[in-house]
């Protein structure tokens, strides 16, 4: 991939920015603090015997599984258990809480999403039952809610500071070629461009987070399967994505144990269709994951493609493809492009 060795200036500065300010307008309840909390961290606020029994494990088994499609495993949330005589202010500010209250005196259990409480832009989900296992049973049953809920704001809070510290020159050209495009912050740069294929990227010592945006044909008949569009793709990647040596591009990974998932979405009244796999260099031994989503282009007969992938050789990869993914999520049509 030619990968530079850059500067972290760029990524300081906008960190710096972001941490200058303490509190933040929510638009609803006026100015709150700010969320505390690393990426991909959930509170669990639940008694120990409880997080050692039925329901914690129930949480665990939901919100710490395998982040899909990642070369090495990693959990989808790093989960960390506070007694609730523990939690107090230093902890209420945090980016994505669970809080597990057991009361006999209550026996209809309770299962409440409730967003910016303490801080902004926050998730807390509250879970009230009688008993241990009610809770587990309550958290199996809505299982799907749990993780999606936390899922989505840890991608909201990416997309949101893309459009607040957006790179503001790159959405127009891409727009202009696609009629649409992702929203790009701070340090993303135009790395390769040509008539009907883009590569944006931010890149720093030893990591690269890149988009690819291009269009493959389509039939106009019946959508393709995921092999078609992994070999149009390829020929794309082939043409446009070199390694670092002489006659090595980008390929999707051929190793039959990480085979792409091919899942169908829809997310703010538009259906797409989305792949996650691995990424390889063929002739070298560059390689990482990659999250792509494929819809109807402007152009009659095309699918748009926009893929993100990541090469982070020396660390752990969840946050920087969630990260990439968030970008991807962002991807707005043209006619929809507002100053906010």
């Amino acid at each position: 991939m030619k990968l530079k060795v850059l500067s972290l200036i760029t990524l300081f500065a906008a960190t710096v920015s972001i941490l200058l300010s303490s509190c933040t307008s929510n638009g609803n309840d006026g100015y709150k603090k700010n969320v505390t909390g690393k990426a991909g961290e959930v509170i669990v606020v639940i008694a120990k015997e409880n997080w050692d029994g039925a329901s914690g494990e129930a949480l665990r088994k939901i919100l710490a599984v395998g982040y899909p499609a990642l070369p090495q495993e990693e959990p989808s949330f790093n989960l960390i258990n506070i007694p609730p005589t523990a939690f107090n202010n230093l902890f209420q500010t945090h980016r994505n809480i669970v809080i597990v209250a057991l009361n006999a005196s209550e026996p209809e259990g309770k299962f409440v999403v409730n967003k910016d409480i303490w801080a902004f832009p926050q998730i807390v989900v509250n879970i009230k039952a009688p008993s241990d296992s009610a809770a587990a049973k309550l958290i199996n049953e809505n299982s799907e809610m749990l993780f999606n809920a936390i899922d989505q704001i840890e991608k909201d809070r990416i997309i949101r500071n893309s459009k607040r510290y957006e790179e503001s020159n790159i959405r127009p050209q891409v727009a202009e070629m696609f009629g649409g495009s992702p929203y790009f912050s701070n340090g993303y740069k135009i790395k390769k461009k040509t008539n009907d294929f883009v590569w944006v990227a931010y890149e720093t010592s030893y990591t690269l987070q890149g988009i690819l945006i291009y269009t493959i044909p389509y039939n106009g008949e019946s959508f393709p399967t995921k092999e078609e569009i992994l070999e149009a793709q390829g020929e794309v990647l082939k043409n446009n994505v070199p390694g670092m040596l002489d006659n090595t591009y980008m390929i999707t990974s051929k190793a039959p144990e990480k085979e792409p998932i091919m899942k169908t979405y829809k997310y703010r009244g538009e259906s797409f269709v989305e792949i996650r796999g691995l990424w390889d260099v063929e002739g070298d031994f560059m390689g990482g994951p990659f999250v792509e989503h494929i819809r109807y282009a402007k152009e009659e007969g095309k699918l748009l493609v926009v893929q993100g992938f990541v090469y982070a050789p020396r660390y752990k990869k969840r946050n920087y493809l969630r990260q990439v993914e968030a970008i991807v999520y962002s991807f707005d049509w043209q006619e929809n492009f507002s100053n906010k």
